[in-house]
């Protein structure tokens, strides 16, 4: 399914196969030879989204791209099944295995890859050829890549990160936090009220 969404329309490869249960929305821009398999969705919330030659999304993966931060996939990357990106800069020949996250910000270098359930946090870099291990987290730039079970110093890392203010322009110690967020963000999303399906 396809989607104008804030008067921009997917452009999408005619060497490309996008799964007919696929949802392609707005400001998309498919390349040559990329597969986009059953359930996956490819969203740009404000922002463009860019896949470039030979791109693999398996199913149920979702791409979104924000008006703050755009997504760009490079060549011959793979997104598995499941998989979440956020906002972020995939470079060429990229591992993103079932599961993974990539959260806004993030910049994922050449030939690296990220394990089952691997995250890859908010405005962090991953240098060429790295390996984020099954489910481990990398946070920060520099890069820390630590096991689930460093909670203190993932925590550490990723407060200094400020993910409310980054990504939703909102102090973390506002006393009604969620409160503001939902509504803000939701009235963001709202904006899909106005979408046109186009095919």
């Amino acid at each position: 399914m396809r989607f104008e969404h804030l008067g921009a329309q997917p452009r999408i490869h005619p060497d490309a196969v996008v799964a007919h249960t696929a949802v392609i929305s707005g400001d998309v821009e498919i390349g040559a030879d990329c597969q986009v398999l059953h359930g996956a969705v490819i969203t740009a919330e404000g922002g463009p989204i860019t896949l470039g030659g030979n791109v693999i999304v398996m199913e149920n993966a979702l791409i979104r791209a924000t008006a703050t931060n755009p997504v760009h996939i490079a060549d011959h990357v793979l997104v598995g099944p499941m998989a979440s990106i956020s906002g972020a800069v995939i470079d060429e020949e990229v591992f993103l295995a079932t599961g993974t996250r990539v959260f806004n910000g993030a910049h994922i270098g050449a030939r690296s890859e990220v394990r089952i359930n691997g995250v890859v946090h908010l405005r962090t870099t991953l240098p060429p050829e790295s390996v984020v291990p099954i489910g481990w987290v990398a946070v920060g730039h520099p890069v820390q890549i630590l096991s689930p079970d460093r909670h203190e110093e993932i925590w550490a890392a990723q407060r200094e990160l400020d993910f409310p203010g980054y990504v939703f322009g909102l102090d973390r110690e506002t006393p009604d936090l969620m409160v503001q967020l939902t509504e803000r963000y939701g009235r963001g999303l709202a904006r899909h009220a106005d979408d046109t399906r186009i095919d």
